[in-house]
């Protein structure tokens, strides 16, 4: 791949901001569940979940509040961007070809045919 082409954005954005960040757990989930990641790559993602849920906290959240919640979103964050940078990009354009053809598929589908009838009540 070259350096132009490893430049250009592999997850395109979809419209709004919940679409695409729905759009980008399921491609993790789907990397996580292909044998073709690293399994270590894989602790990425998990890890930053159990933080999450993990009593004790880097920067605890007595001293300074606002710096306790912080460090749990930026190691919330962190770990699934680290995946998704650190996978082979092949790969994720393979995940995200398949997750956008399902995506069209479902909004070709929008039209229903159908007849209507007005109905007077009297």
């Amino acid at each position: 791949m070259t350096e132009k082409e490893s430049s250009k954005i592999i997850i395109p954005p979809q419209g709004s901001v919940i679409r695409d960040v729905l759009m980008r757990i399921k491609l993790i989930l789907k990397l996580m569940g292909d044998s073709r990641v690293n399994l270590l790559l894989k602790v990425l993602p998990l890890a930053s979940v159990a933080y999450l849920i993990w009593p004790f906290d880097l920067a605890p959240g007595v001293v300074l509040p606002v710096i306790g919640a912080l460090d749990d979103v930026a190691i919330l964050w962190l770990g699934p961007y680290l995946f998704l940078e650190l996978v082979s990009p092949d790969l994720i354009q393979e995940h995200m070809n398949k997750l956008s053809s399902n995506l069209q598929s479902i909004e070709n589908d929008d039209v229903v045919e159908g007849e209507s009838t007005e109905v007077k009540e009297d």
